[in-house]
């Protein structure tokens, strides 16, 4: 018998399920608030139901989640990286990233990716399966009872597209953003997409107040053809389009990331082609040096050439940032731990 994944569900399914169960409605909300504020591990931590109650859980339903097998802790600025095992043995990878700010937590979406992003550790070896709305959440739980400290923001630009798993990833939105749970602002939630344009107009129609990442990564069809295969289906005037839309429906600023690769789309010539396309879009550039990865030959481009680039955007009116890079002694990037495992596994 296949058990009931009660960590993904809401309010009104758990409800439903408990009612299944000859409960009354008011459990559901009980069990709900133990799984996604108190955080439980197991049902006999829930001391207000019953014992019979708690024994018909045990029976019928699985709290799911995510297993640690990992962790690394920067030396230079205490950002933590996670190793997490899924319950069919996949791996995935998480990152606890300390701002003054407050704590976010950049999660997976997905075992692997199956984008192909020519740069991306993540894609090598394809995917796996989609995470659960309920493993989503056990990452930012399990952190954050890994560090003791309340996680204030969710970034999901971990391992895999988001919006090629979209049913789970919004129903983990509404879970994390639920206020008898975490409680986790819309604003303080970001989902980042390479750019499934269908999807994105889907998105908007779901009317959250979240940040929405575009990874664009070229200023043009013909570079970012050659270095994310996503870019066939979906070309950059299309693209553009539906960000304009997406901006003009929910009212939030888009962010645009772009990974500066060393003589593949990082030239004035490509700055300001790129701010031509979007300097009259509310959003913003964010520009990251790629990460090396063994497996891949891109190169990041020098510090001097990435303010050029910056400075170029800034000049023709695009508002424009520079990653700070985090855990840089301990691979933080997306994708390098897991691939690491996966070939020690292998040998």
């Amino acid at each position: 018998m296949t058990k009931a994944d009660l960590k993904s569900m809401d309010l009104q399914e758990l409800q439903l399920f408990l009612g299944d169960l000859g409960e009354p409605k008011f459990r559901g909300k009980q069990v709900f608030q133990w799984i996604h504020e108190k955080q439980v591990a197991s049902f006999d931590e829930m001391t207000n139901l019953s014992k019979s109650l708690r024994e018909k859980l045990q029976h019928s339903a699985t709290l799911g989640g995510v297993e640690m097998v990992r962790r690394l802790v920067s030396e230079i600025d205490g950002t933590r990286k996670y190793l997490f095992a899924l319950e069919n043995d996949s791996v995935i990878e998480s990152v606890l990233m300390k701002y003054e700010y407050g704590n976010t937590v950049c999660i997976s979406t997905q075992a692997g990716c199956r984008m192909g992003c020519r740069f991306c550790a993540s894609t090598l070896d394809g995917v796996e399966r989609n995470l659960t709305a309920g493993e989503m959440l056990s990452q930012v739980y399990e952190i954050q009872k890994d560090c003791g400290e309340r996680i204030s923001g969710v970034v999901l630009m971990g391992s895999g597209e988001p919006l090629d798993n979209y049913e789970n990833v919004v129903s983990f939105i509404r879970l994390i953003n639920h206020p008898e749970g975490q409680n986790i602002g819309q604003r303080h939630i970001t989902l980042s997409t390479c750019g499934l344009t269908e999807k994105m107009y889907r998105l908007e129609e779901e009317h959250f107040q979240i940040t929405l990442a575009v990874s664009l990564h070229a200023p043009n069809d013909e570079i970012r053809k050659e270095i994310m295969p996503v870019a066939k289906a979906n070309p950059m005037d299309l693209l553009l389009d539906a960000c304009f839309d997406y901006t003009e429906k929910t009212k939030r600023r888009i962010t645009f990331e772009y990974a500066m690769m060393r003589g593949v789309n990082d030239s004035d010539d490509c700055a300001r082609e790129l701010a031509l396309k979007l300097r009259n879009m509310l959003c913003h550039v964010n520009l990251i040096p790629v990460n090396d990865v063994k497996e891949r030959d891109f190169m990041k481009s020098s510090g001097d050439r990435v303010k050029r680039f910056a400075a170029i955007l800034q000049e023709n009116g695009v508002e424009t940032t520079i990653r700070r890079r985090l855990g840089s002694d301990i691979d933080a990037a997306c994708g390098q731990l897991r691939r690491s495992h996966l070939k020690d596994k292998r040998e």
